[in-house]
């Protein structure tokens, strides 16, 4: 029977002392691979959550948009006769130039009762909802036309144009909305609604 000698403390201690050795820093990394993959996580959390905070905005702006365009369209059935005729004065140039100053009714084109006839009556409406659009969108504009293929000029199209806060998360409106052609001088895509109609 071989009997070995105990070990002594000196060897249990080297012992301890390297499996403890071998062991130090494994915590730290866990730790660290645990904050790289939740840091991932926090980045796609914080653009979903800036994306969640501007959506009802733009709905709120696209809903803005909607009631304008109809509220427009009920103008110009109001004086059918003038829109109905090539060369209206409801055709006027498209009022979107990317730009957020505020538009003031010319007094000039007031349109008050004696005097006021269906030509200076379009013209009224036109200045005064080019104010109204760019007072409740931001740097809202308005651009109307008449259908081509009717030869009656009963129908048309009308485009209402805002900007948006340019986000990562935004909507890419070039790819999500019907805009008119702009002045080369607009770089800017802007959000449009568009709607077509007949009186």
């Amino acid at each position: 029977m071989l009997i070995f000698p105990a070990p002594s403390t000196n060897a249990m201690n080297f012992y301890a002392r390297r499996t403890t050795h071998s062991q130090i820093g494994g915590t730290l990394i866990e730790v660290l691979v645990s904050i790289l993959i939740l840091s991932f996580g926090m980045l796609a959390l914080g653009a979903m959550l800036g994306f969640a905070v501007q959506a009802p905005k733009m709905s709120a702006h696209r809903s803005t948009a909607t009631n304008l365009a109809s509220a427009y369209i009920e103008r110009l059935r109001a004086n059918k006769a003038e829109f109905s005729k090539a060369g209206s004065t409801y055709l006027q140039a498209n009022t979107f130039d990317f730009s957020t100053t505020k538009f003031v009714v010319d007094p000039k084109n007031a349109c008050a009762y004696p005097n006021c006839t269906a030509s200076l009556m379009s013209t009224a409406d036109f200045e005064e909802f080019k104010v109204t659009v760019r007072d409740e969108l931001p740097a809202g504009g308005l651009f109307v036309e008449q259908d081509s293929a009717d030869t009656t000029y009963t129908s048309g199209n009308i485009w209402i144009l805002w900007t948006e806060p340019q986000t990562f998360a935004a909507i890419n409106s070039s790819q999500s909305d019907n805009c008119p052609t702009l002045p080369n001088n607009i770089k800017v895509t802007p959000n449009c609604l568009y709607m077509r109609f007949k009186l």
